[in-house]
């Protein structure tokens, strides 16, 4: 087993994790919750995303946002950005508030890619084009997310021949990383290893991540199934923040606090500080007015309060 000595993390409940509250959750708090995670440790975060706010509400704040934040040289801040206008737009700050890198997709499912985006997976790459070239031509990284890598709400299977031919598309259009997705959370440790393995004959193991939602239970499970394979790069999201918008009740993202517990407890580093994360977490759960949706949170929380 290749097991890594350290993983790198990427917070994605700024974004991910709050873009589907139902109740707007003002710039202040997601600017605090930046500030708590990057005094957590955390050294990259996916901090919002430049879309139509007709199609998320929630992100209508994106540039506020980004001029909020308190930067630090060691930190990578990253934004969505689903075509040329929401780059554009993220670019039209001044050169202080632009991310650092920005974030493209595509489904490895055409019934999911048509579903939510309207068109074809070779089409959703071919819009991307334009989005990479700018974006790396103005000095910003570009990573990829294949989501539905695994499972697809509305096709079932995803073949890894699917995966690995949406990472030799993102490939070609000059896409720097590719982060596997689980979008629904269906995948299990053997399948997610396929797609991973799919991926890795178009992308070196270092530009490689994984992305997995908890809605069965299986997040963890695939995790450790990854980091056998080598991959030490990995998002997550804080309190477990995001649902699964397919599966009624589930949650979504696997919560950062309690991958940290699992790598620390493997003697893995992260450079995170778990008492800090877990009150970052607490800071943004008591806002939206529910427990944290971590499973080790709640439990050294316990712990503290005993």
């Amino acid at each position: 087993m290749n097991m890594p000595a350290k993983v790198k993390l990427v917070d994605v409940g700024p974004r991910d994790g709050l873009q589907n509250e139902k109740g707007q959750v003002p710039a202040e708090v997601k600017i605090e919750l930046v500030h708590r995670l990057q005094d957590a440790g955390l050294k990259e975060i996916e901090v919002t995303s430049f879309v139509s706010p007709k199609w998320v509400p929630q992100m209508a704040d994106n540039a506020q946002v980004m001029a909020g934040i308190e930067r630090r040289p060691d930190v990578r801040y990253s934004v969505l950005v689903p075509n040329l206008k929401g780059l554009e737009a993220a670019l039209s700050a001044p050169r202080e508030h632009w991310p650092d890198e920005v974030v493209v997709f595509a489904a490895a499912s055409e019934a999911f890619s048509q579903r939510n985006i309207n068109c074809s997976i070779a089409e959703s790459i071919e819009r991307f084009a334009p989005v990479v070239e700018k974006a790396r031509s103005a000095g910003i990284y570009v990573r990829g997310a294949i989501s539905v890598a695994v499972g697809c709400p509305y096709q079932g299977e995803v073949p890894p021949e699917a995966v690995g031919e949406v990472a030799r598309l993102m490939k070609a259009i000059g896409v720097q990383h590719a982060g596997v997705a689980d979008t629904v959370g269906m995948g299990t440790p053997r399948k997610v290893q396929r797609a991973m393995e799919a991926t890795l004959k178009h992308y070196d193991l270092a530009d490689v991540s994984g992305h997995f939602h908890d809605t069965y239970g299986q997040a963890l499970a695939n995790t450790v199934a990854c980091l056998e394979m080598g991959i030490w790069q990995y998002d997550s999201s804080s309190a477990g923040l995001g649902g699964c918008p397919y599966a009624k009740g589930a949650t979504g993202n696997v919560a950062t606090e309690d991958v940290v517990y699992l790598l620390h407890g493997m003697g893995i580093e992260t450079g995170i500080d778990l008492d800090k994360l877990i009150d970052a977490g607490v800071f943004i759960s008591d806002f939206l007015q529910r427990k944290p949706n971590s499973r080790a949170a709640t439990a050294l929380l316990n712990k503290r309060a005993a």
